[in-house]
């Protein structure tokens, strides 16, 4: 089988390798849908699938690739001396495995993930990696996983990625914030309120998140999801984030630009 799971991974050959790894792993594959269905069919809320998976490595791939251009060092490359292409792979397959405890429970899906990761993660990289840094690897992508939790904190530059990565899925509804579909509250407003998400190079940081809002009430989910998860990380000295108003809205504009 072959899944529509796809990064770009430019010149990183070993991403190449693991990436047709994720895309023929029948047992992966079945986790994200698996996942889906306690989250959407059985918990009613937003996807945590395939589409959820997709979006994410893609985002936080392109964050950790924004920060080494500007010059911040991964750090699988400061304390184990291994490349930055090995930070492309912990980050990408972080973000595949990384709602994969969904499949067991919602509550508590952190930690669930790091049981199913951990032997998952070795044979994804079986081959590719000897000792001592399968091993490493492996730990680098278990710390990402468990990271990505808001309340929990970041120690490497990738699980920061990661966990930003994350609050990204939040156009049209996709709200990262746990709330029951039909119910009409601030939650499922601002869920809806958020037009458009970008992932550029900073005009002051490295990285840049740029959010277009079609109602105000977007800032909810700025506020309570992406500026909890970006202060509780790594990364936050190397990130913008940049909120507007979409043109043309006839909603009487509560501000012009938000900024974090």
């Amino acid at each position: 089988m072959s899944s529509s799971f796809h990064v770009p991974v430019k010149n990183n050959e070993m991403l190449k390798k693991v990436l047709e790894r994720i895309q023929n792993d029948a047992e992966l594959n079945q986790l994200w849908k698996s996942a889906n269905i306690n989250a959407v069919d059985r918990s009613g809320i937003s996807d945590h699938g395939e589409t959820h998976i997709r979006i994410v490595a893609n985002a936080a791939l392109k964050i950790l690739r924004l920060l080494v251009e500007g010059g911040v060092v991964p750090s699988v490359v400061q304390h184990h001396k291994m490349t930055n292409d090995d930070a492309e792979v912990v980050v990408v397959l972080a973000a595949c495995m990384h709602d994969v405890g969904i499949s067991v429970h919602r509550d508590d899906h952190e930690k669930y993930s790091l049981w199913i990761a951990y032997p998952k993660a070795r044979q994804l990289l079986a081959g590719l990696y000897a000792e001592p840094q399968l091993t490493i690897m492996t730990q680098e992508i278990l710390h990402a996983i468990i990271a990505h939790d808001a309340d929990q904190k970041c120690l490497t530059i990738e699980a920061g990625a990661l966990k930003v990565a994350d609050t990204t899925d939040m156009t049209q509804g996709r709200s990262r914030i746990p709330f029951q579909s039909g119910q009409v509250n601030i939650h499922s407003i601002s869920a809806m309120g958020v037009k458009d998400v970008k992932i550029e190079k900073g005009e002051n940081r490295p990285c840049r998140i740029s959010v277009t809002l079609s109602n105000s009430a977007g800032i909810f989910q700025l506020d309570n999801l992406l500026k909890h998860k970006l202060k509780n990380s790594t990364i936050v000295p190397y990130v913008e984030v940049v909120a507007q108003m979409e043109e043309g809205t006839t909603e009487k504009r509560l501000f012009e630009i938000y900024t974090l």
